[in-house]
């Protein structure tokens, strides 16, 4: 029956947020419980952080670059050229550099991340650390959660920086807007809150992206084709997660 089904769904979703929602706490709770794996969390910096550089430096600069050429055909058509810097920039740290670098770092070490732990998971390693007397989210969720946390924002400004680079290759040089009134407008209309708005949407999709990336990993099915699912479902809800707390953030920020 249609009632019945959806009755099924609805509690399956909701138990699953619950179930979501305690192993978030318990991965916040170890993080404040010593001894802190730091070698593993600087790995984990490594990988996720440095490793996704250049894919995240390419992404910045070609979303600038067609920022500029929109935005200087978009402004022309209303004589006000001159403002290309501060679209570009505004564009850039408060959506565009925040959203666009998250989903690549999802898409880039989220699902790996996924993969590493679900295979852990169907080849009976977490398990043996319980057995052991350990606490496999001390050494598995917390460093991952930690290098998230770091590494997010920073490559968020390394977007930024490069795509404004990006808008100024494309207005400055190709379209001839002048360098003095590209960066002049920017210096004139970026405020300090424009910075650390984006940089508070970074924290939080840094945090997103490690607590679905690992919940997925760490309760993924059995068998090749469990480690499949849950590397996608990871990467797609955290994609969505991403975009509907970007409008939430937004509406406060704002």
């Amino acid at each position: 029956m249609p009632l019945a089904w959806s009755g099924a769904s609805t509690l399956s979703v909701l138990q699953e947020m619950g179930r979501m929602g305690t192993f978030l706490v318990n991965a916040l709770v170890t993080v404040f419980i010593p001894p802190l794996k730091f070698r593993r969390v600087l790995r984990k910096i490594d990988f996720i952080g440095f490793q996704s550089l250049v894919v995240v430096t390419l992404t910045g600069l070609f979303t600038g670059m067609v920022l500029g050429y929109q935005g200087f055909y978009t402004l022309s058509l209303v004589g006000t050229e001159g403002m290309l810097g501060r679209m570009v920039a505004l564009s850039l740290l408060r959506e565009l550099g925040p959203v666009i670098c998250a989903l690549m770092v999802t898409a880039r070490a989220g699902s790996a991340v996924t993969a590493e732990i679900g295979i852990m998971r169907i080849g009976e390693e977490i398990d043996a650390l319980e057995l052991m007397g350990l606490n496999p989210p001390r050494y598995l969720v917390v460093p991952v959660l930690l290098a998230s946390l770091i590494s997010m924002p920073l490559l968020a400004c390394v977007f930024d920086v490069v795509g404004i680079f990006g808008g100024y290759l494309v207005g400055v040089e190709l379209l001839g807007v002048g360098s003095g009134v590209y960066f002049g407008d920017m210096v004139d209309y970026v405020e300090v809150k424009d910075i650390v708005g984006g940089l508070y949407k970074s924290l939080a999709f840094g945090g997103l992206m490690a607590w679905v990336c690992c919940y997925k990993g760490y309760t993924s099915g059995f068998g090749a084709e469990g480690v499949s699912k849950a590397t996608t479902q990871a990467v797609v809800v955290t994609s969505v997660l991403i975009l509907v707390s970007d409008y939430f953030l937004t509406s406060i920020l704002m």
